[in-house]
C-alpha cells in the first residue's frame, strides 16, 4: 500500500512516538474533542439539508399544481406549460372537431336571394363569335351573404292628447307602459345594449362604441352603464326570481357553489344554486347565513351536490354529495408527486371512475340502485384503500404525507357524501361541474370589468341578470331573445323544472 503523505501541520508517527506520554495523551484528547465537534457539525448540516430538501420538494409540488391537481380554475394555468396533461378527461373517446352524425354548419345557398346578377359569356373562347343571342345551356350558382350598413334609427312619436269634457274635467290619454321620458331609446335598443354588456361581458365603453357603429344610434356610456340595473329591476318585477326559487326547491338534486368577487375595495361572494335547466345567483359573504339568503337550500330535502366547503354542513334536512372531480384532482396531486409512495391514491381514483361508470350504466338501464354485490365490493375496496393511505403515511413528517393523511381521513370520514353518486345512481351527481360551468361568468365579468365591481349593487344586479340569461340559454333561448322579451315587458319565466320529455 502506498504511503499516505502527511497533512501539513500534522505531526508524523515518529514525532508522536518521541513525545512524552502526558503530552501525547493531551493531544489525543484534543483530537477526540475535535472529532466530536466535527461529527456534531456534520449531523447538524445533514439535518439542515434534509429540511431544505423537504422544502424544495414542497415548493416544486406547489409550483407544479394547476387546474388538474387542485381547485384552481383553468384560467389560472400557465399558457407555457407544455407536454403535460392538465385535464382529467378521458382520452381517445372523442375525436377533435365535429362529431360523427352532428349536423354541419356550412353556409348553404338560399332559394330566394334578395338580388340576382347574371354573368353570361360575351364571346366564344374558341372562334371569338358573339354569344349574346345564344340560349343558356348551363349555369353555376354562387351566393355572397353580407350585412347592410346600419340604417337610420326609426323614431316613433307618442302624443298624449288631452280633451275637456263638457262637465269641465280635462282628461289626458294614456301612453304605452314603456313610454315615460320625453325622449328615450326603445326596447330593441335596450335589448341589444344589454346583450353586449350583460350577455357578452363587453366593457361599457367598448359596448357603447359597438352599438353606435352597428346600430346607427348615438348612446352615451352613462346610458350603457345603467342598462344592467334596468334589466335587473325588470327581472325582479317580472317574477323570475321567485319562480326559479320555487322550482329549485322541488328538484331532486341541486348543485351549489360559491366564488369570490372583488367589489368596492373588498371581497364578496356570489352564491349559486342550479340544475341543468335553472340558475339562481345571489351575493353575500361566505357564512351560512349568506348561503341561506338565496332562499333555496334552507329546508331543502333533496341532494345538494357541492365541494368540501364546510359552510353547507348546517343544511341537515338534505343529503349531501361531494364533487368527484375535486376528489380526483386531489388524488392526482398526490400520486403525480409521489408516484411510488402514494400508490393508494391512484387506485382510489381508478375505483371512483369504476363506480361512476357503474352508476351511469345503472341509470341508463332505468335502475334506481346498483346491484348489492357490486356496491358491497366497491365499498369494501374503498375502505381498504383509504385505510392503507392513512397507514403508509402515518409516520412520515413531510408536507405531502400530511396532505395524504388528510385526504385519507376525508375518505374515511365522509364516505356517505363521497359515495352518494353510487347509492343514488338515478341522479347524475358524480361531479359538481354543472355549478362550476354556471358560475364561471362571474370571473369572466370581473376580468372584463378591470378586476372588480365598483359597487355592491352592481354585483347584485349582475347576479340577477346572469341568473335570467343563464336559465334562458339552458332552455335553448338565445340571450338576445330573452332580453327582447324582458324590455318589451314580458320577462321570460321557465315553465317547469325541466322541459317535457
Amino acid at each position: 500500500m502506498p504511503a499516505v503523505p502527511d497533512a501539513p501541520g500534522v505531526p508524523s508517527a515518529e514525532e508522536l512516538a518521541a513525545l512524552p506520554h502526558a503530552e501525547l495523551a493531551a493531544r489525543l484528547a484534543e483530537a477526540y474533542r475535535l472529532i466530536g465537534v466535527l461529527t456534531a457539525r456534520a449531523e447538524e448540516l445533514s439535518a439542515q439539508v434534509a429540511v431544505l430538501q423537504a422544502q424544495l420538494g414542497e415548493l416544486q409540488r406547489k409550483a407544479g399544481r394547476d387546474s388538474s391537481t387542485s381547485s384552481r380554475p383553468p384560467s389560472s394555468d400557465s399558457p407555457y406549460k407544455k407536454g403535460r396533461d392538465r385535464s382529467s378527461r378521458e382520452r381517445g373517446k372523442r375525436r377533435p372537431g365535429k362529431q360523427p352524425g352532428d349536423p354541419g354548419t356550412t353556409l348553404c345557398l338560399v332559394d330566394d336571394p334578395d338580388e340576382r346578377l347574371e354573368f353570361p359569356p360575351a364571346e366564344c373562347q374558341g372562334c371569338g363569335a358573339g354569344l349574346a343571342a345564344e340560349p343558356v345551356s348551363a349555369q353555376r350558382r354562387h351566393q355572397v351573404t353580407d350585412i347592410a350598413p346600419a340604417p337610420e334609427p326609426r323614431v316613433t312619436e307618442y302624443v298624449a292628447q288631452a280633451k275637456e269634457c263638457p262637465c269641465g274635467t280635462v282628461t289626458e290619454g294614456e301612453l304605452p307602459a314603456g313610454v315615460r321620458a320625453r325622449a328615450s331609446f326603445g326596447p330593441e335598443a335596450s335589448a341589444q345594449a344589454a346583450n353586449l354588456v350583460i350577455g357578452h361581458h363587453i366593457p361599457v365603453h367598448r359596448a357603447t362604441l359597438l352599438l353606435c357603429e352597428l346600430a346607427g344610434i348615438a348612446v352615451s356610456t352613462g346610458w350603457m352603464a345603467g342598462i344592467r340595473a334596468k334589466a335587473a329591476a325588470l327581472i325582479e318585477a317580472g317574477g323570475f326570481i321567485g319562480r326559479v326559487r320555487e322550482l329549485l326547491r322541488t328538484a331532486p338534486a341541486v348543485h351549489a357553489d360559491e366564488t369570490p368577487a372583488r367589489v368596492a375595495g373588498g371581497l364578496r361572494y356570489v352564491h349559486l344554486a342550479c340544475t341543468a335547466y335553472l340558475t339562481l345567483m345571489h351575493t353575500g359573504d361566505r357564512s351560512a347565513e349568506a348561503i341561506d339568503a338565496g332562499g333555496v337550500l334552507p329546508g331543502y330535502t333533496g341532494v345538494i351536490v357541492r365541494d368540501g366547503y364546510s359552510g353547507y354542513s348546517h343544511l341537515t334536512d338534505a343529503l349531501h354529495a361531494w364533487c368527484g372531480a375535486h376528489l380526483l384532482r386531489d388524488l392526482k396531486d398526490l400520486y403525480d408527486f409521489e408516484a411510488g409512495r402514494q400508490d393508494w391514491a391512484q387506485k382510489m381514483a381508478a375505483l371512483l371512475i369504476e363506480a361512476r361508470d357503474a352508476a351511469r350504466d345503472a341509470r341508463a338501464a332505468g335502475s334506481a340502485a346498483l346491484n348489492p354485490e357490486v356496491l358491497d365490493s366497491l365499498t369494501s375496496r374503498y375502505r381498504a384503500l383509504a385505510t392503507n393511505g392513512l397507514a403508509v403515511n402515518a409516520y412520515r413528517r413531510t408536507a405531502t404525507a400530511g396532505d395524504a393523511r388528510r385526504t385519507a381521513r376525508r375518505f374515511l370520514r365522509f364516505e356517505d357524501m363521497i359515495f352518494r353518486f353510487a347509492t343514488r345512481p338515478d341522479l347524475d351527481i358524480f361531479t359538481n361541474n354543472e355549478a362550476e360551468r354556471t358560475i364561471r361568468p362571474v370571473k369572466v365579468q370581473q376580468r372584463s370589468s378591470g378586476g372588480c365591481w365598483r359597487t355592491l349593487q352592481g354585483l347584485a344586479d349582475f347576479a340577477v341578470t346572469q341568473s335570467y340569461l343563464s336559465t334562458a340559454v339552458k332552455w335553448g333561448i338565445s340571450k338576445l331573445d330573452a332580453l327582447r322579451d324582458l324590455f318589451n315587458g314580458r320577462a321570460w319565466i321557465p315553465p317547469a323544472l325541466e322541459p317535457a320529455a
